[in-house]
């Protein structure tokens, strides 16, 4: 517990102390992130502080993000909008299909994924919610523009997982890096659990690179390549949009029956701490992230 307070302490009043903190835990290392920053995750820190963060509030924003999919010629791309609501007590249970994805717009990890509204316990999501709407997330992890963000709590449709071509218990992640529009590598993830999610990285000739992951009981690696997803152009081709004009992004979607769907924009992915990357690929990674001149 003292480590929460520490993390909390630090994001809310030092967030570039709690990062020299979190980079020695996680690598062995302190503040080299700030002198001369060459790994993907050194870059992350260096623009959260140092680079144009202005719109990334709302592009991180679940919610105000969708108004920029569709600004960009993507609005097929979003899944359909359910509800939206400020308050936890205002959620319309009874509106609501009897399968939908409900969580918050700044948050993560926390989603209630609902397949059977019957069996669900509505009065004690309704009082997580509320809880989920009063936490500050970029105060644990030295992400400041999280707290910039106005919670609210939204609803969408339910992706079908059966209906996709790889075998998964969750929809498959395919999660692209691109930079200033430029898309990279895919990191994909399936067979997600609240525990594990098996990973695997590939670049968009669909080659699979295992020597770019580190496993851990958490991010398992896949033991051999899942298939090239059919829509894997369009979501390229929706990254590229998405990411252009930011020195670096990682913009993840879904497919379901051979359709892409947008699934969010981060700027911090894993808050700039990819333990489970190698070396190497952090290198390869920051090696396409072009930094700026300081604005602030």
């Amino acid at each position: 517990m003292i480590w929460v307070f520490v993390y909390w302490f630090l994001g809310r009043f030092y967030p570039q102390g709690l990062v020299t903190v979190i980079y020695h835990r996680c690598y062995g290392l302190g503040n080299e992130w700030k002198r001369a920053p060459q790994t993907i995750d050194q870059k992350i820190h260096w623009l959260k502080f140092y680079g144009d963060t202005s719109q990334w509030p709302r592009l991180a924003d679940k919610y105000r993000v969708r108004e920029y999919v569709a600004e960009r010629g993507l609005a097929d791309m979003l899944v359909p909008l359910l509800g939206r609501w400020e308050r936890a007590e205002d959620i319309d249970w009874d509106a609501l299909p009897e399968r939908f994805v409900m969580k918050t717009n700044h948050g993560s990890g926390d989603a209630l994924i609902c397949r059977d509204k019957s069996q669900l316990d509505t009065e004690a999501w309704t009082q997580k919610f509320a809880r989920l709407l009063r936490k500050r997330y970029g105060y644990y992890r030295a992400e400041p523009h999280y707290n910039l963000i106005q919670p609210c709590i939204i609803a969408e449709e339910l992706l079908d997982a059966s209906k996709q071509q790889v075998e998964s218990t969750s929809l498959v992640d395919y999660k692209i890096w691109a930079f200033n529009g430029r898309p990279a590598y895919v990191w994909t993830c399936h067979n997600r659990t609240k525990d594990s999610c098996v990973v695997g990285t590939y670049d968009l000739d669909w080659t699979f690179h295992p020597e770019y992951s580190v496993s851990t009981s958490h991010y398992i690696l896949a033991s051999q390549s899942i298939p090239r997803p059919p829509s894997l152009e369009q979501m390229l081709l929706a990254a590229s949009l998405l990411s252009e004009g930011f020195p670096q992004a990682r913009v993840d979607f879904y497919e379901v029956d051979g359709k892409p769907y947008f699934g969010e924009i981060t700027f911090t992915a894993a808050s700039g701490f990819n333990s489970f990357y190698t070396q190497e690929f952090k290198e390869i990674l920051g090696g396409l992230c072009v930094l700026p001149s300081k604005t602030r």
